[in-house]
């Protein structure tokens, strides 16, 4: 789907300006958007990525960068919004005024984007969003969205908590539990949340707090001793990603409490998402981490599958839902069932 683009030297001056006035305001920088000949060919693809919060955006991102390749006949645009939607907002309408063939979106948040994403719409440049989700009024405003449903991962991750509750007699009503949160408004953090919440109210948990983790190993270590300085009596954390897992460890294992499954004989159980670092992995296998609900970060594939598609004029699936895994090196749970649909278990060794 190539369209004719701007003069050369218009859009090297756009790009310049827009440049100068993000490194003014001390916001994140658009990468140069030049068109050279040696590019007039390919299919420029602008990337609006989250950030490079954890070890799952990471991951992402590189496979974005694997995936759009010159070889593979694509120029990719990718910029790093620094976890600010305001920073993802200008970086779109400089891909439309760059008028790159497609934008892909990883927003901060759900809402906020009627207004850039009906810009685009205008310009004709279709708008493919992975990961979280937006909340928009006209859902034309973007062509297909491709990730991951976090309320089955947080659903899933709940039942496999109740069946070892149920396998090791232990009481569910007196289970208390802390939710270490991600980005609040982001889809993952809303689903997992609100997949822990049903599972909450189903085996009558006690869900003691709730506090905002971002995401980051820091600031999940920040308020996991926040919580263990009010509270005494925390049987398990839900981690909603496995950075904050690693920040929750820290701050237990300093205030000498011992981590493990075995919450009867006073341990903190941890559970988390994600599931894509070798150190997560490793806690896993040590029974620190008890339970990993997956989440699959390699889009970039899934992507040029989409893409491929329009540029043959075929429309693509509105949403794509990632099949996920869970793992625990907890071998007495094999299976886990939601909705009356069986998911087998990973175990680890």
């Amino acid at each position: 789907m190539k369209r004719i683009k701007l003069n050369n030297t218009i859009v090297l001056i756009l790009s310049v300006c827009i440049i100068l006035n993000l490194t003014a305001c001390g916001e994140a920088k658009v990468p140069d958007t030049q068109v050279s000949e040696e590019t007039e060919d390919l299919v420029v693809v602008g990337f609006s990525q989250v950030g490079a919060e954890s070890d799952w955006r990471k991951a992402n991102t590189q496979s974005m960068k694997d995936t759009f390749t010159r070889e593979n006949g694509y120029e990719l645009i990718l910029s790093d919004a620094q976890q600010k939607q305001s920073n993802q907002i200008t970086t779109i309408r400089t891909f439309i005024q760059r008028e790159v063939d497609y934008i892909v979106l990883a927003p901060v948040t759900e809402d906020g984007w009627d207004t850039v994403l009906s810009e685009a719409k205008e310009a004709n440049i279709p708008v493919i969003v992975v990961d979280r989700q937006v909340n928009v009024s006209d859902d034309s405003l973007f062509d297909c969205w491709v990730g991951s449903n976090f309320r089955l991962e947080g659903e899933k991750v709940g039942e496999w908590l109740h069946r070892y509750f149920v396998q090791n007699e232990i009481d569910e009503a007196g289970v208390n539990i802390v939710n270490i949160k991600g980005t609040l408004g982001a889809s993952s953090q809303i689903g997992r949340s609100g997949g822990l919440s049903i599972s909450a109210r189903k085996y009558n948990w006690n869900l003691l707090a709730e506090a905002e983790g971002e995401y980051t190993q820091a600031r999940a270590r920040e308020v996991m001793t926040n919580l263990l300085n009010k509270y005494d009596n925390i049987n398990v954390v839900y981690c909603e990603n496995d950075n904050e897992a690693f920040g929750v460890i820290e701050a237990i294992e300093s205030a000498g409490l011992k981590i493990g499954p075995d919450i009867a004989d006073g341990q903190i159980m941890i559970v988390s998402f994600d599931g894509v670092s070798e150190q997560a992995i490793e806690l896993a296998k040590e029974g620190k981490i008890s339970c990993i609900g997956e989440c699959n970060p390699l889009h970039g594939p899934r992507v040029r599958k989409i893409i491929e598609s329009l540029e043959k004029g075929v429309r693509p699936e509105k949403f794509e839902y990632v099949d996920e895994s869970i793992y625990s090196s907890i071998d007495s749970i094999r299976e886990i069932q939601v909705d009356e649909k069986a998911y087998p278990i990973t175990i680890l060794k």
